[in-house]
């Protein structure tokens, strides 16, 4: 008899998404700038410098010091086309915040029992109007693009440290993502309120919107091809070459709510082939635009638990990544946990270890030598199991050897 599999105790859909509603209207009731990191003030300059955390005990991963007061809602590091390793995350308690990490190259190699050394410094921070859902760098790394539950787009300039409005919605803003072409450049969020919109950010309103049919869950961006997933397991597929405009309605082999997706490359000519969709059931798809053989797409589960009585607990997929240089795929679980897959040949790399709470988004930096996520309450569970006692956290894992590709045999 196979085992028995229920959603890990909580609330229905739309009693979660009250929640977020009631707890959107409780952030806008408090006052703004009070937090306990060790960036300042909002408007806080490049150069403060805050002692760096220790590895945890418990995880071996580095924890990033200051992290924010509210659960990560977005994490990003900065691109390739600048030095440094910035990584920026945007959180329920309104702030974006900027640290300079520092960590070993790919190709270091360590011996048994020792640490790789990551440092991570509080550089800046900025104030949204309302919690962050997520946000984005411009592709020369010189602009942070974040989008917020008060409905804004705004533009944080890193180097005169201003942030400028530059874009809104009719409701909560969910995917921001920087879009460079050979003929424009532009900013495309997503919303709940059933719409793509792409923002040039000196001009007062859209270059264009597109609609969706339902409230805008996950998106992503890969020139020239963007996937967003919406409420009712809509994913649609655009083509951004000369204009956005909609390729392709995607039918997903997912049984229900859609909650990340990430694009996929072919490592060979870095051009996207497919996509990653993660829904609240525990189970990701493989799907690619032009399957040569129809068994190419496929789901597999991931973040399950096993319990007594041959019951088992599901968990959601709360963010996905793909390697930019191997190709391979992180799964972010609601059951505190990540792993590592190879799409490829179809098994799992690695699992972390449990942390103290669900893990709630990740990133690869541009080179992809480490992977960082966000830990922290997920409210998937309701304000029952809230507990004010644990804080929100963020960790470093250096994972270019454990991110391989198996050998093909």
């Amino acid at each position: 008899m196979p085992p028995v599999t229920r959603v890990a105790p909580g609330p229905k859909h739309a009693q979660v998404y009250k929640d977020i509603q009631e707890n959107i209207q409780i952030f806008h009731a408090k006052m703004f700038g009070t937090s306990t990191g060790g960036f300042g003030t909002g408007g806080s300059l490049f150069g403060t410098t805050t002692p760096t955390a220790a590895n945890s005990p418990a995880t071996k991963d580095y924890e990033v010091p200051a992290p924010p007061d509210d659960t990560v809602q977005a994490l990003r590091f900065s691109p390739a086309s600048i030095q440094q390793n910035y990584l920026a995350s945007g959180s329920w308690d309104g702030l974006v915040r900027l640290w300079e990490t520092q960590f070993p190259k790919a190709d270091s190699t360590f011996g048994p029992g020792q640490t790789p050394p990551i440092q991570a410094v509080p550089k800046a921070q900025q104030t949204a109007g309302g919690p962050v859902l997520d946000l984005c760098y411009s592709d020369d790394g010189s602009k942070i693009f974040f989008g917020s539950a008060d409905k804004t787009l705004r533009m944080w300039d890193l180097g005169s440290n201003q942030v400028t409005q530059i874009g809104a919605h009719d409701n909560c803003i969910k995917s921001v993502h920087f879009i460079q072409s050979p003929s424009y450049q532009c900013v495309m969020t997503g919303s709940w309120d059933k719409t793509l919109k792409f923002w040039d950010a000196r001009q007062p309103n859209p270059m264009l919107t597109l609609n969706l049919p339902e409230r805008l869950y996950a998106a992503d961006v890969m020139y020239p091809m963007a996937v967003a997933c919406t409420a009712g397991k809509n994913c649609i597929v655009y083509q951004l070459d000369n204009s956005p405009r909609e390729f392709k309605k995607m039918d997903i082999n997912l049984k229900n709510m859609l909650r990340s997706v990430a694009i996929c490359a072919d490592m060979k000519t870095k051009q996207p082939i497919g996509f990653a969709v993660g829904s609240v059931e525990g189970r990701v798809a493989i799907q690619y635009i032009h399957a040569v053989n129809p068994k190419d797409n496929f789901t597999f589960k991931c973040h399950r638990v096993d319990q007594t009585g041959n019951v088992q607990e599901i968990y959601p997929i709360n963010d996905l990544a793909f390697h930019p240089v191997h190709g391979t795929l992180a799964t972010i679980g609601g059951d505190c946990r990540y792993s590592y897959w190879d799409k490829d040949s179809r098994t799992k790399l690695k699992g972390s270890e449990k942390a103290e709470q669900a893990l709630t988004r990740g990133c690869f930096s541009a080179r992809g030598e480490v992977f960082a996520y966000g830990v922290g309450y997920d409210w998937g569970q309701g304000h029952e199991y809230h507990n004010p006692a644990k804080k929100p956290q963020i960790f470093i894992n250096y994972c270019y050897q454990d991110t391989q590709p198996r050998k093909k045999t």
